[in-house]
């Protein structure tokens, strides 16, 4: 803990503690996001992510990550807008994945 005025606070840049990096209106594209940040070994997860299923647009599914990790996520998250035909690519994949767990659920 810190001290202020001689008297102990809680840290308030805790780095165990989530922030939000991203939110996303549609779920593959979070899904798609929380991928490459899982194939950096960022730990995260996704805040709302089915409710975007059941609701649609009246939840957006917010991507969350260690306060210590922020940085790091929102420069692979960047770097993934900039290169469109591979996250065009990914989200395909994604997609697939989905269609085939929904499937095995039935």
């Amino acid at each position: 803990m810190a001290e202020t005025n001689g008297k102990p606070t809680a840290n308030l840049e805790d780095p165990e503690e989530y922030v939000t990096v991203a939110e996303f209106i549609e779920p593959v594209f979070a899904q798609m996001a929380r991928g490459a940040l899982e194939s950096a070994d960022i730990e995260c997860f996704l805040e709302g992510e089915h409710g975007n299923n059941m609701l649609g647009p009246a939840f957006w599914a917010r991507l969350q990550v260690h306060r210590r990790d922020e940085e790091a996520a929102r420069e692979i998250l960047e770097a993934a807008e900039d290169q469109p035909e591979e996250a065009e690519a990914a989200a395909s994949e994604a997609e697939a994945a989905a269609s085939d767990s929904s499937d095995d659920k039935h």
